[in-house]
């Protein structure tokens, strides 16, 4: 069995032949299994059968040959066909050359024959081979289990029929009708049907969400309970499923500093390791003519030095730990980012939509020269085509805003708010620095929240207050990062000093600044990346600067905007701050793997070389060394996969 070349092509660790992979493909775990079990039968046979006869060396050959090409052949053959593409010294090549000079050793003077060591080389490096494979398929699994919530097809609505296509042949804007049991194929909003959702492939949430007209539904859920019309919002490979699976396929390209390290030291360390083996073989029986003590120590220093463990169990520990991450609803796109995820000592938070609901509500009228619809009034005609979550919450106090009434020349001013003509005359709605700008005379309000004032032609017209509500586990969140030692939780806002000092104080943060500009956000995250390494959680289209400038960036998935998602390195798709704890806790959980399998590793190798080199090791160390440190380092990366509640 092969799966060596298979993983270290899809982890970025060589080139790969096509031709390499034809016989991999075929043979399962079970077929290597079986492999296996006869060849042990078989090397059994051949002791028992040594031990009982007097038969000539060559013959005693032939005999353990049988075993040896059972367990061995794919090994030998992937040798040669990588040393035919000049692609050797990989640890196929290495085994070879040490079980095959071990068998070559029988025919040397005075030598013992290691013909059952051999065979035993060969053995226990095709159950480390097994071993990594099925952790390899397991890790794998953790992952695909993602590939499972893109569908194969969507019912679409034209010209009066039901048709089924594939989802990349339907436009955005076309009607698609979702069953119960199916899967939504696309993003959109339900125009018709009440349903529940099963979200859990996409955020880890078990609870189901209820969508009626009106709502947006994700591509990637299944439709729990009933009949569902939906417009797409989003072509099919824009869509959240399709978003969700490039991300996961790709994050094994975004190799940690430790998974690039082993890349370099392995494609370094092989060829010393053989060059130091040759000298071992040929300088000293110059002198002392012990020609099979020497040649048998050389071929323990190619076994035992072989660098598998390392090359396998390290990207392995990251790829296990980017399945076991995504299973909690948690993407992270790269083992790089789960290398500084680990190392974070700072958390900022932008406030709304990251430790707020984003969802804001007017909750008090305070007019000055109006009466409160006619403020309410004004202000949403302003607001028309805004985007914000603060003219959407005006749009909704005053739904009748589309009664005729003339708006022109509207002009936005970024962080202060907006001007334009109604009727012919001249209304601004934003905060204080607008009015100030306009020349109107404003006065604070008495309440908390965020204070949308009102000019109507340069003379003050009142405010309206908005609140937006704390997401219920912030709290928990900013608790949990301090329990995990984040020295310092920051938050970010452009909302005003009371709102922002009353966020603050509810949920406990160390520090906030409050009515900043995107790029003031910048300046701050800047100066506060001199402390040590940050993590940026925000989720609006104004945080991608912030996201990307991070050391690590991390969006709110599930209600964020398409900018944030891309601009980020980590995801968390069900919009809950408390994860964030969880993700860091999960990068340290695998981090530490990583090295501990690092330092077992070349601690059991050095150890055995060294006794080697002076002649007080055996070949059975020397597998124990090379392939059942693997065998251990591969059963320890597993534990990535698992997530500990």
């Amino acid at each position: 069995m092969a799966h060596t070349h298979e993983h270290h092509h899809e982890l970025g660790h060589g080139h790969e032949h096509e031709h390499l992979h034809h016989h991999e493909e075929e043979e399962s775990p079970r077929q290597t299994i079986i492999k296996i079990a006869v060849a042990t039968v078989l090397l059994i046979a051949a002791v028992i059968v040594e031990k009982h006869t007097q038969w000539a060396t060559w013959q005693y050959l032939l005999l353990y040959l049988i075993p040896y090409l059972t367990v061995g052949w794919d090994t030998l053959k992937e040798a040669a066909e990588a040393l035919a593409h000049g692609e050797a010294l990989d640890e196929n090549f290495l085994m070879s050359i040490a079980t095959l000079g071990a068998l070559a050793i029988g025919f040397l003077p005075e030598a013992q024959t290691q013909f059952p060591e051999a065979v035993f080389v060969m053995l226990f490096f095709q159950v480390g081979e097994l071993f990594e494979g099925i952790a390899e398929g397991r890790s794998r699994k953790s992952v695909a289990h993602l590939m499972d919530i893109r569908p194969d097809t969507a019912q679409v609505e034209r010209g009066g029929e039901l048709l089924t296509v594939a989802p990349d042949e339907v436009a955005v804007g076309e009607t698609i009708l979702v069953r119960p049991g199916e899967k939504v194929p696309m993003d959109g909003v339900v125009l018709e049907g009440a349903s529940s959702l099963d979200t859990v492939a996409l955020t880890g949430e078990s609870v189901p969400r209820s969508v009626a007209p009106g709502d947006e539904v994700l591509s990637g859920c299944v439709n729990l309970s009933g009949v569902l019309r939906v417009r797409t919002t989003k072509a099919f490979g824009e869509s959240t499923a399709s978003r969700i699976l490039e991300l996961v396929e790709h994050a094994a390209e975004n190799k940690s500093r430790s998974e690039h390290f082993i890349t370099r030291f392995a494609r370094i360390y092989t060829p010393i390791v053989v060059a130091l083996a040759v000298l071992l073989a040929v300088v000293p029986p110059l002198f002392t003519g012990a020609w099979a003590t020497w040649i048998y120590r050389a071929l323990m220093f190619l076994v035992v030095s072989c660098p598998c463990a390392l090359v396998i169990s390290v990207p392995l520990t990251f790829f296990g730990g980017i399945g076991g991450a995504s299973r909690q609803g948690i993407l992270i796109k790269g083992s790089a980012y789960m290398d500084t995820l680990s190392r974070v000592r700072t958390v900022v938070f932008d406030k709304t939509g990251t430790l707020t609901e984003g969802v804001f509500k007017v909750t008090a009228v305070h007019p000055d020269a109006l009466d409160e619809k006619e403020l309410l009034h004004l202000a949403a005609h302003v607001e028309r085509h805004s985007t914000h979550p603060i003219a959407q919450a005006l749009l909704q106090a005053y739904p009748d805003e589309q009664d005729g009434c003339s708006v022109s020349d509207i002009r936005e001013y970024a962080g202060k708010g907006l001007t334009a003509r109604v009727e012919g005359r001249t209304v601004a709605v934003g905060n204080s620095k607008l009015m100030e700008q306009v020349g109107a005379a404003w006065h604070p309000c008495h309440q908390t929240g965020t204070i949308v004032h009102v000019a109507l032609d340069g003379a003050y017209a009142g405010h309206i207050v908005i609140s937006d509500r704390v997401k219920e586990d912030a709290a928990q969140a900013v608790a949990d990062l301090h329990a995990a030692g984040i020295r310092k939780t920051v938050m970010l806002t452009g909302d005003q000093q009371a709102v922002a000092e009353s966020v603050a104080g509810q949920l406990g943060l160390d520090e906030f600044h409050a009515a900043l500009l995107p790029a003031d956000k910048v300046a701050r995250v800047e100066a506060l990346l001199q402390e040590g390494t940050l993590a940026f959680v925000g989720d609006g289209i104004n945080d991608a600067p912030v996201l990307a400038r991070a050391d690590v960036g991390i969006a709110m998935g599930g209600l964020g905007s398409d900018a944030a998602i891309e601009a980020a390195d980590v995801v968390l798709m069900d919009d809950k701050p408390s994860k964030i704890a969880t993700a860091i806790s999960i990068a340290r959980r695998t981090l530490s793997i990583a090295r501990q399998n690092v330092v077992f590793a070349i601690g059991v190798k050095v150890a055995v070389l060294l006794l080697a080199l002076f002649g007080l090791a055996t070949m059975w160390m020397a597998v124990f060394a090379d392939v059942g440190v693997m065998i251990l380092a591969v059963l320890n990366a597993i534990r990535t996969l698992i997530v500990p509640k």
